[in-house]
């Protein structure tokens, strides 16, 4: 509850729980950060990418880096691809998602989360935030049928998740001291507010956090 980022994470951890089982085989996990959800799936194998600007950042655990444009697989190597919070920061989405489905197996799975309201950041390279009905056309654009999709946090909590993100914006810069006092004494409270009203307040499925859709590798492209 300490987290600034507790409704946020909590939420995209629980889809991916919950979906976890349609994740199988051969996985490519893009964009791949830290592997956070890794240890959820039971897979053959499971590889992470980043992007080679990124590599130098110690958090991360890619196992292959790739130059941003083409991926450095052959054609219908993956039976799975994870790809959480990423599409926000690629700036030719349609080429990007050609790539997944380009390294699919045909009718593998995508797995693919994005935020819709969300500040600003990793400057500079933050470059859309997307509907439900624009996510849903993209991605049938370049070849997938939807499985399933939702809307995570719409509810109360997303106000305090924005909240607490600009709040932590104003915090980090100040000392390591400082920063753990602030912390302890301001996101637990938010957090424990965020949760109660979230229950209190009914749902507005107009506006919500993040987008999350299942979806497999259609036969071509606008299929």
């Amino acid at each position: 509850m300490i987290t600034p980022f507790y409704f946020a994470r909590r939420e995209l951890y629980l889809s991916m729980n919950r979906l976890g089982r349609h994740i199988t085989g051969a996985v490519l996990d893009v964009g791949c950060g830290s592997k956070p959800y890794q240890h959820l799936f039971s897979v053959t194998s499971y590889i992470g990418m980043e992007i080679q600007k990124g590599a130098k950042d110690g958090s991360m655990e890619a196992d292959v880096l790739y130059d941003g444009r083409v991926f450095p697989f052959r054609m219908e190597q993956f039976d799975s691809v994870l790809c959480t919070q990423v599409l926000e920061h690629v700036f030719e989405p349609s080429a990007f998602l050609k790539e997944i489905h380009r390294v699919l197996k045909p009718g593998g799975t995508l797995l693919l989360t994005t935020p819709f309201v969300w500040d600003e950041h990793e400057q500079p390279a933050d470059y859309a935030r997307y509907t439900s009905y624009g996510l849903n056309h993209l991605l049938r654009a370049n070849g997938f049928k939807i499985v399933e999709q939702y809307k995570t946090i719409s509810d109360g909590r997303c106000f305090f998740q924005l909240a607490s993100g600009v709040i932590y914006k104003k915090i980090m810069p100040l000392s390591k001291i400082v920063r753990f006092v602030a912390f302890s004494a301001t996101f637990p409270l938010i957090n424990f507010l965020g949760s109660l009203i979230g229950r209190l307040l009914p749902r507005h499925q107009d506006l919500y956090l993040d987008n999350v859709i299942l979806a497999r590798k259609g036969p071509h492209y606008g299929a």
